[in-house]
């Protein structure tokens, strides 16, 4: 799979992530699988305040685009977002949640795009390179999605 065979609207998730520094992009096309969904971008942040901005940021990327957020999982604090646009799921996680539930071994068999960092050319406005804080606590919740 390449780039440019992924949907435009995940072209614009993946955007909006790298913006926030999300970490370890990765699509995973699961079509073929009988899924239900057609695609899940993954990524990760490093800390809660740097999730949100990665969720807040494809969300108001894609909502500017009229794509239309289904639903959205994970409150403060959670270590795992999900961001469901029905075609394809967006997962943000901390690094301890996405070695946890290991999303890629568990669709091993998906068609697999790993994104390098900044592969694609930033759209955002002034100042989006700017890093979400970054928190050296750790937490202690569930990893599960609230």
């Amino acid at each position: 799979m390449k780039l440019d065979s992924v949907r435009p609207e995940i072209r614009w998730a993946i955007e909006a992530a790298q913006d926030k520094k999300a970490a370890n992009l990765v699509v995973l096309k699961l079509g073929a699988l009988g899924a239900f969904a057609e695609s899940f971008l993954l990524c990760s942040g490093e800390s809660d305040p740097q999730m949100r901005a990665i969720g807040d940021e494809i969300e108001e990327r894609l909502s500017r685009q009229n794509v239309r957020l289904e639903h959205r999982e994970g409150l403060s604090g959670a270590e795992w977002m999900l961001l469901d646009y029905g075609a394809f799921v967006v997962h943000i996680f901390t690094e301890r949640a996405r070695l946890y539930y290991d999303l890629e071994r568990l669709w091993r068999t998906a068609e697999r795009l790993d994104i390098p960092d900044n592969d694609m050319p930033s759209s955002g406005a002034a100042g989006s390179s700017d890093r979400a804080a970054s928190s050296s606590s750790s937490h202690d919740s569930d990893l599960s999605p609230s």
